[in-house]
């Protein structure tokens, strides 16, 4: 390797790796504040103005498309043409390439950016560069990323080279790298409006994902998968989880795990107390809060113990002894928690088949305003033939400000704790979605009928044969009930109180049910239909 182009804007770590690559005897070439870097720290480095004979122009903009920096980036060693072009126009070859780009991302991030200042902030030279070293990966090693330097330096001071397996996984790199620039820029650029305002869906959306894993196969065993990340994915969500144990995550593991997870994490553990959840084919079947983990576990698992059978259980705070040997009484396919003592991880140790995730919470904002800091998703995306659905995602939070009591009878206190509790578990449940709750736990949940009025039959018999009681329950509906028949269901099953969101045109009709079957009502004014 005789000689390195640096030319970064994020210069961490950069005045390191140009230490040790002089002290390799490589020659070194930059650009601008890199090159003033590099020579403050007492570098020999030659500005690239310098090595092409044309100066740096139009405020910097014109600086690196020069044939000698492509012609030395592009050149193949082993075509005796390439190698005869070069020597007849004076170009040297370029063997390593350290470039990042300018932080278009994180301009446009910060509030108030203009359009001027995204357009400053669009790199020209450095992709093209990266693009040129990417391509000729054969001889050349391109860097895009700090995380790369050590690495690198390590094939070279061992070999004197980057070696060929390297330098294609840093091609790859590179050309993904590139391919999110540029989609950042199309996502931004194609949401603004003429008045300079931005649209909250652009033009052209343009998804980006990492893969984390292939999976053995999908929902399905004729069916291939993976799973893949969000580029940068929100503090505290599934993508982020650390297996401790257990089989490899499948599939359906995977898609539960997540509708598990996000339920839990919708009751904060400093406010709400000890939660758990668990979720059985996408849909909760037991929910309960507790003084610890060990009681909010048994009473989820009462709600409904057959379908708890094989189930994914989550819980917003860490895992002790005694819960986990409750836990370990039934077959449990995947665990969630922010973490586990050493007698909960020596419980389940015995258990090698059981998928052991922890998922940190730290970072997650709960009072945050954007949903990426409280770890939420900002849009939910669904495939539909040969395009996608996208929207906002439903991160709503109701609170007791936002309830309407519309009955003649006000629920109590109680009711209404109750009431907030099903009306979050219901936000999870598919539609229509029927949850009937008492003294912070699940009591029947009624999921994924075409009827609302089924649902509600399902609910009740649910919980009939999980031996629990309805009298004086709480009952969340998803949405509105278009008819009575519904709410007499869940009168007749013992409930006391409902919650609902309203906005049918028969919601006179169903008012005037609650107040003659003595149910407190309330109206949320919002819906969580959930397919």
């Amino acid at each position: 390797m005789a000689t390195a182009l640096l030319s970064v804007s994020d210069k961490t770590g950069i005045v390191e790796l140009a230490r040790s690559l002089h002290a390799l005897g490589v020659k070194l070439l930059s650009t601008g504040g890199t090159a003033r870097l590099l020579a403050d720290s007492g570098l020999p480095v030659t500005e690239v103005a310098d090595h092409t004979g044309f100066p740096e122009m139009l405020d910097g903009r014109v600086k690196t498309l020069h044939p000698t920096i492509h012609g030395g980036l592009l050149a193949r060693r082993d075509l005796p043409a390439h190698m005869a072009s070069l020597a007849a126009h004076g170009i040297e070859t370029i063997d390593l390439l350290v470039v990042n780009l300018y932080p278009f991302e994180a301009t446009v991030a910060k509030p108030g950016c203009t359009l001027e200042d995204a357009i400053e902030n669009i790199d020209i030279g450095g992709p093209a560069m990266v693009r040129s070293a990417a391509k000729n990966w054969k001889d050349v090693a391109v860097l895009t990323d700090a995380s790369q330097y050590a690495g690198v330096l390590a094939d070279l001071q061992q070999d004197g080279r980057v070696s060929e397996s390297t330098r294609f996984a840093l091609a790859v790199a590179a050309f993904n790298r590139i391919s999110n620039y540029d989609a950042a820029i199309s996502d931004h650029l194609s949401a603004l409006r003429p008045d300079g305002t931005r649209a909250e869906f652009p033009a052209q959306s343009n998804g980006r994902f990492v893969k984390l894993q292939d999976l053995r196969y999908g929902e399905n065993p004729h069916q291939s998968a993976a799973f893949y990340r969000d580029l940068h994915p929100a503090p505290g969500s599934l993508v982020s989880a650390v297996q401790l144990q257990g089989k490899e995550l499948s599939y359906n593991n995977i898609a539960d795990a997540d509708a598990a997870w996000e339920c839990v994490k919708g009751f904060d553990a400093s406010v709400d107390g000890p939660a758990c959840v668990i979720v059985k084919h996408a849909n909760p079947c037991g929910v309960a809060l507790g003084a610890n983990a060990a009681e909010a576990y048994g009473k989820a698992f009462r709600t409904d113990p057959t379908s708890a059978f094989g189930g994914i259980i989550a819980f917003n705070v860490p895992v002790d002894g005694a819960a986990a040997q409750a836990i370990a009484k039934q077959f449990v396919e995947v665990l969630i928690a922010p973490g586990y003592t050493d007698e909960a991880r020596a419980v389940f140790a015995a258990k090698a088949n059981t998928r052991v995730l922890q998922i940190s919470l730290d970072g997650v904002q709960r009072d945050a305003p954007d949903a990426w800091s409280r770890g939420l998703n900002s849009h939910d995306i669904k495939r539909v033939g040969s395009g996608l659905l996208i929207q906002s995602a439903d991160n709503h939070v109701l609170g007791l400000q936002d309830l309407k009591v519309v009955t003649k009878l006000a629920p109590t206190d109680g009711q209404l704790a109750d009431l907030l509790f099903a009306w979050k578990v219901a936000k999870f449940v598919k539609s229509n979605a029927i949850v009937f709750c008492g003294d912070g736990m699940t009591l029947g949940v009624g999921a994924g009928q075409m009827s609302r009025l089924d649902s509600a039959r399902i609910a009740s018999i649910k919980a009939s044969h999980a031996d629990l009681s309805l009298a004086g329950s709480a009952v969340a509906s998803d949405a509105f009930f278009p008819f009575r028949d519904g709410l007499d269901v869940l009168a007749d099953a013992g409930a006391r109180s409902v919650i609902q969101p309203g906005g049918s045109l028969r919601d006179d009709e169903v008012i005037a049910a609650a107040n003659e079957r003595g149910i407190a009502m309330v109206l949320t004014g919002v819906r969580h239909f959930r397919h």
